[in-house]
């Protein structure tokens, strides 16, 4: 283990042999950190927090402090990271609260760039990009593969879908549909992100499913209730895009907040 003489890790802290913490960095006594993790200098990770293996958590960062709820009365939530994310400089996770799950979770393989703030009860999946000061509120639920251009701002209770991407200073305060791209002022749907999924192996007939549906939910005119059965009719027409077309009908029977149009 190579802890910097200068840091503050507190002896009920339960760190792995591997891991490497630099200097002025501050661990509280309910943390645990896994193989090989590096957490640079000037960090603070505190609360009950589990981090996972191989993460590069950089300087300035602060993890694991209490919400930023009125309502919170020191319950015993929790803030989990998964594995192989990169933590850039400045952010801010928070732990969860009692009104939720009590937990705020970041899964693995992310790339988190400088002060993106994850508030409390977020729950984050994997493979995603958050740029620069992407700042997401309480409750909010990110899929995989999303990114978030610089300076994206997302109410509460907000929803974004797998492969889903928004463009630099979006607002959003509603869901917005897996593969569906987002931008502009105000933030509207603006397509799918056809280049994403092309990076990521979609076929070409899968994304010509997926941007069929797109122009059913949000070009056709239809009704959202009109829009969701001719989604099914189109699944069922389209085997291979099937599952994805299926997953935006699921999607977009569950929103709470209304759907991005």
């Amino acid at each position: 283990m190579a802890i910097h003489p200068s840091a503050i890790v507190d002896p009920k802290a339960e760190l792995d042999s591997s891991v490497e913490v630099g200097p002025y960095s501050i661990i509280g006594p309910n943390v645990k950190i896994g193989a090989r993790t590096k957490v640079g200098p000037h960090v603070v990770i505190e609360g009950h927090t589990t981090i996972g293996e191989d993460n590069h958590i950089f300087q300035f960062a602060s993890l694991g402090a209490m919400p930023q709820d009125k309502k919170y009365a020191g319950e015993e939530t929790k803030l989990e990271i998964g594995d192989r994310n990169t933590i850039r400089e400045f952010c801010t996770f928070n732990l969860g609260t009692a009104q939720d799950v009590g937990v705020t979770r970041l899964g693995n393989d992310n790339w988190i760039m400088a002060y993106v703030h994850l508030a409390h009860d977020c729950q984050v999946g994997n493979h995603t990009i958050f740029a620069n000061s992407a700042q997401l509120a309480g409750h909010v639920h990110i899929g995989d593969w999303v990114i978030l251009g610089g300076f994206t701002l997302i109410h509460q209770f907000c929803r974004i879908g797998d492969h889903a991407m928004t463009g630099f200073g979006a607002k959003i305060s509603q869901d917005i549909s897996p593969f569906v791209m987002a931008s502009g002022t105000p933030t509207t749907a603006y397509g799918i992100n056809a280049e994403g999924l092309r990076r990521r192996g979609f076929s070409p007939d899968q994304i010509t499913g997926i941007k069929r549906a797109y122009k059913t939910v949000y070009r056709s005119g239809l009704t959202l209730e009109e829009a969701k059965t001719k989604l099914l009719e189109e699944a069922a027409a389209s085997p291979e895009s099937a599952k994805y077309i299926e997953q935006m009908h699921t999607f977009i029977s569950e929103a709470q907040r209304g759907l991005l149009r």
